[in-house]
């Protein structure tokens, strides 16, 4: 049964992928311009292009090791801020309107700002970490806030030590909003990353080829680094979220 209905999903996701490539081949004959809009076969031939050149292995590795670092970063400070916040109503007060401020501001302006003091090789860095943060803090806290305030009464009658609580009620409770977090904050880290890149333009960087290819109007090269980046992103998601789910053990 369950194989039957994961088979289904997969068919269903498939179907779904071939009709917007079909609407994109539509498009692309009424346009009928490949500096415009390229084919989805040009753009899958430039892909395949680009990844037998070392340069295109480089710009990956680079963005991904900036990119990941900064929301590996910011995870760990979301659930950091995330634990002070839930237990202290006071820094809680203090700075819930910074994580205000931080999810409403354009990425853009952050980048912008933040090139003032950052280099531009670490700038990816420290933008997807201040993105990603906000992200893990308030799912972390709701996680926390959740927690069945029973079970915590049963853990202070049988006198449970604080790593025990942490264990058994506190890290199952929170589980489920981490992988949340994670999925969000993910999809959110390579937008924010790319986009910081592509404003500072590091070399050797997805960013800088992205840049590059929108100023010599290469549109093919453009598009097939943008399924790069997506394919990345969602390779990524996977592998952090399988780990999350099945290899951490408490």
């Amino acid at each position: 049964m369950k194989t039957s209905i994961t088979k289904n999903k997969l068919l269903t996701k498939i179907g779904a992928a071939v009709f917007w490539i079909l609407v994109w081949q539509i498009f692309c004959i009424v346009i009928s311009n490949k500096i415009l809009l390229p084919t989805p076969f040009d753009v899958v031939k430039r892909l395949f292009e680009l990844i037998q050149k070392g340069s295109f292995w480089i710009s990956i590795a680079n963005s991904l090791f900036h990119i990941m670092l900064g929301f590996a970063i910011g995870a760990l400070s979301g659930v950091l801020f995330a634990a002070l916040s839930a237990k202290n109503a006071v820094f809680r007060e203090i700075f819930a309107p910074v994580f205000t401020v931080i999810r409403s501001t354009p990425v853009a302006s952050f980048i912008i700002l933040a090139l003032v003091w950052i280099k531009a090789p670490n700038l990816s860095i420290f933008i997807t970490a201040l993105i990603t943060m906000p992200v893990v803090w308030s799912n972390i806290k709701k996680g926390i806030e959740s927690t069945d305030k029973n079970l915590l009464e049963m853990a202070d009658i049988y006198r449970f030590s604080k790593s025990k609580k942490l264990r058994h009620i506190y890290i199952p409770s929170v589980m489920p909003y981490a992988v949340s977090s994670f999925s969000i904050g993910i999809g959110f880290a390579w937008k924010s990353g790319i986009a910081a890149e592509v404003i500072a333009i590091p070399k050797g960087t997805i960013g800088y080829s992205i840049y590059n290819a929108k100023i010599l109007i290469e549109t093919a090269d453009l598009f097939a680094w943008t399924v790069a980046v997506i394919l990345l992103s969602l390779t990524i998601e996977k592998l952090v979220l399988f780990f999350v789910k099945n290899k951490i053990k408490f």
